[in-house]
């Protein structure tokens, strides 16, 4: 009996779980300090440089074709970005502020995750630390999807473990597993990546135990309910053909091979702290008996960043994934960290991480970050003020093209674009600019619609399509290797626009 109880997976050893009692205190003074000094920085950040160009398409998507779903997102991401710019109209701090609070809010889960594994004051910190470093919280310099979504599979995460340290004590609140689905919710509005953590949830459940976890009420409830709030999305994917389904192949035709994926996915944890503590701490959640009860969550975590390399998915879709890991790497270290020597490492580890999260966090003036050294082996400042300056250059260019042009031609002339950074530039001032809307085939921008029949010319933006240039008796450069100048259309636009549809 005792040895068929050892064997199955709903089996736990009471000693590897602490009750709530036993665990160790919340270091919240602590936690807290690290969790503002990333909002600090996250707000001092947010005046520099100006938008970048997925931040400039969600305001225009959520401004002007505000709608249920998206080519390539759900529809939360544009709609915050449409209501922070009513409150505050141009200012990239309200813009960027929900990005802001996701930061810290992970960074405190993080820390509550390593504190529900055991860990004391000194590992909740250092999970924190870990976290703040890491792309999770760098990419917070934008609104974003990619910037959101890793704040919910990280609540995900803490409360499917923390259910299961409960569940294994013998005081099982299934309340955790319907709170769980209700962030799911928020996560499903977001991106369409968290039905692969609930998948791979329940297959390793079902392997490694709890089994328990599959049969509770609370959990299917929860389920149901994020399916039901997704239906105006799926309704509005189904009328447009499911355009959604498309997107796999956009990603894997961006795929930077193998070893990027794996080097990007790796750095993204940051280098000096989260990685190292991410490569203790998925082994440990793998094999080390003291994290027996987790080992589903851990196992979860390594078969969907799998599936991502399998399907030639995206490096920052991994920062969804960092929070456990590190977690656990933070325990571990802090356990074995009690002598002099060791906790010397572990400050200096420490301090080269700073280091370069200082580096890394464009909080600098444009002329300063812009003297930072060029480096493929993290994201600098530089990068930021590089791709934070793009729009309001290509917008400068595009006005200055447009009201070039002789009254006539201009009255008669639609600005298309080849791509929907470029539509995005022109449209997200195009009030105090002058200019009109843009159009584009390229991905969402194709649902925004048609030039009206009247437009004869267009002032196109990139290199145009063949299927363009042929619809039009005549085209001239404008601004070389940029803007393209078609007169005299001669095919409908009704017929014309399908051809140009891109993803």
């Amino acid at each position: 009996m005792a040895t068929a109880a050892a064997r199955s997976p709903d089996f736990t050893d009471q000693h590897a779980v602490e009750p709530e009692s036993a665990l160790p205190r919340m270091a919240w003074r602590p936690v807290l300090a690290v969790a503002g000094v990333v909002g600090l920085a996250l707000l001092i950040a947010s005046r520099n440089y100006g938008y970048f160009f997925d931040e400039a398409y969600f305001v225009v998507a959520g401004r002007d074709h505000l709608a249920w779903g998206y080519f390539d997102q759900p529809a939360l991401v544009p709609a915050l970005a449409a209501a922070m710019q009513h409150l505050a109209p141009d200012s990239l701090i309200m813009l960027r502020l929900p990005a802001t609070v996701a930061a810290v809010a992970g960074t405190i889960l993080t820390a509550l995750i390593a504190r529900e594994l055991g860990g004391g004051r000194g590992a909740q910190v250092l999970a924190a630390i870990g976290y703040a470093l890491s792309s999770a919280v760098l990419l917070c310099h934008w609104l974003a999807t990619y910037s959101l979504d890793p704040v919910f599979w990280t609540a995900i995460i803490w409360l499917v473990v923390r259910w299961a340290r409960l569940h294994a004590a013998g005081r099982p609140d299934d309340r955790l597993l319907l709170y769980a689905g209700l962030v799911t919710v928020f996560s499903l509005q977001t991106k369409f990546l968290v039905p692969a953590l609930w998948v791979a949830l329940v297959l390793c459940a079902l392997v490694f135990g709890p089994r328990r976890l599959v049969t509770r009420p609370a959990l299917w409830l929860g389920g149901a309910v994020a399916a039901l709030a997704t239906v105006p999305n799926l309704v509005w994917q189904q009328r447009n053909q499911w355009p959604y389904t498309h997107m796999s192949e956009v990603v894997a035709a961006e795929f930077p091979g193998v070893g990027r994926f794996l080097w990007d996915s790796a750095s993204g944890a940051g280098l000096a702290v989260g990685l190292p503590l991410l490569l203790i701490g998925a082994p440990a959640l793998l094999i080390s008996t003291r994290f027996r009860t987790y080992r589903f969550a851990g196992a979860a975590l390594v078969l969907v960043f799998l599936a991502y390399l399998a399907s030639s998915g995206r490096s920052y879709y991994a920062c969804g994934l960092y929070a456990l890991p590190i977690a656990a790497g933070a325990v571990v270290v802090a356990s074995v960290a009690k002598h002099i020597a060791a906790r010397g490492l572990v400050a200096v580890v420490l301090a080269i991480g700073i280091a370069m999260g200082a580096a890394a966090v464009p909080v600098y003036p444009r002329s300063w970050a812009e003297r930072i050294p060029d480096t493929n082996l993290m994201l600098t400042a530089k990068a930021f003020a590089q791709s934070d300056t793009m729009i309001g250059d290509l917008s400068d260019a595009v006005t200055a093209a447009y009201n070039g042009l002789p009254d006539e031609l201009r009255a008669r002339t639609a600005i298309v674009a080849d791509s929907y950074p470029f539509a995005a530039a022109v449209d997200l001032h195009h009030d105090s600019t002058g200019l009109p809307r843009a159009y584009s085939g390229h991905r969402a921008y194709y649902y925004f619609g048609a030039p009206p029949e009247s437009a004869t010319a267009v002032l196109y933006l990139g290199t145009p399509p063949p299927a363009l240039t042929a619809a039009f008796t005549s085209s001239e450069p404008v601004i070389p290797d940029l803007a393209t100048l078609l007169v005299d259309r001669t095919v409908p636009w009704s017929t014309l626009w399908p051809q140009l549809r891109a993803q």
